[in-house]
């Protein structure tokens, strides 16, 4: 479906926006690519450049990869007019289709005033959540984007869009990322750890090209196998690697361990857009952990 044909099935839209609508692009969201990403995120920069009246934003993506797309957009968008992030669970095809109603709540939120300065949101099922905070955590139930430990930003109701907290973290306007000037972004590779994992994973990325290695350890910081002969490995080639953990909530503590960096609270493939572009900008081991500290 076409962005047009998406907006035209949204019922009482004009009630709550007056809405535009541009294609961009009408694949898988698995299919993007980070160049793709990154011409989005440029084109959203020109738009809110250039048009002073609009109030905010509706991206529509599938939902396997939106929670990353939604992340990256909340790093490089640099405006404090929102963007909300809108997907389904259902085909257009199947009974009981959300995305309508999806669309209709994505629009209010963007339009909402309330949303201005909260970063980029995920609408679905009726709750607005942190592009940095959510999960798709089930691969087929319709509440399946959530913010485990955190909660949700907030709700949109029948009378009016409901916020309950704020993200304390650097976002969109706030963010040092420009985007503007990039065209690809460093290759940024994810290893699991797991019982009896080998380092040679590790070597294997660095050795393919990897600028950067994020891995999601168990618990709060372990490995297993032969992966710190791994790190080792990337860490003298110059490759800097951020720990994180596979457990989907809790946060690597300190700035990280020798020549690590920790990742935070930050999903493993969260991790991997953070250090992409901080390493657009620099491979200073100190440096990038002021971003992972303050992103």
């Amino acid at each position: 479906m076409t962005a047009e044909e998406l907006v035209q099935l949204i019922p009482n839209l004009s009630r709550y926006a007056t809405p535009e609508f541009e294609q961009f692009a009408n694949v898988a969201s698995s299919e993007l690519t980070l160049e793709q990403w990154v011409s989005l995120a440029v084109r959203i920069n020109e738009i809110y450049r250039t048009d002073a009246d609009l109030a905010g934003m509706v991206v529509t993506s599938g939902t396997d990869t939106l929670e990353e797309l939604a992340y990256f957009l909340n790093l490089t968008v640099r405006d404090a007019r929102p963007v909300a992030v809108v997907g389904s669970m259902r085909n257009p095809s199947t009974l009981g289709y959300e995305g309508a109603a999806n669309l209709l709540q994505g629009f209010r939120v963007a339009a909402d005033p309330g949303s201005r300065g909260r970063g980029v949101v995920v609408v679905l099922n009726d709750e607005i959540n942190a592009a940095r905070e959510v999960t798709k955590t089930d691969a087929l139930r319709l509440e399946t984007f959530q913010t485990r430990g955190y909660g949700v930003l907030g709700v949109v109701d029948s009378d009016r869009v409901v916020y309950y907290r704020r993200v304390e973290r650097r976002h969109t306007a706030d963010s040092e990322f420009d985007v503007a000037s990039i065209r690809q972004v460093p290759r940024v590779d994810v290893l699991l750890t797991y019982q009896g994992a080998s380092g040679d994973l590790i070597q294997a990325a660095v050795d393919a090209g990897a600028q950067g290695i994020v891995v999601a350890t168990a618990g709060a910081g372990a490995m297993s196998g032969t992966q710190n002969d791994g790190v080792r490995y990337a860490t003298a080639k110059g490759v800097p690697v951020v720990m994180t953990t596979r457990a989907g909530s809790g946060r690597i503590a300190g700035a990280g361990r020798g020549t690590s960096i920790a990742g935070q609270d930050l999903a493993p493939i969260k991790a991997r857009i953070l250090l992409m572009l901080g390493l657009t900008k620099t491979t200073d081991l100190a440096e990038l952990r002021r971003m992972f500290g303050e992103y």
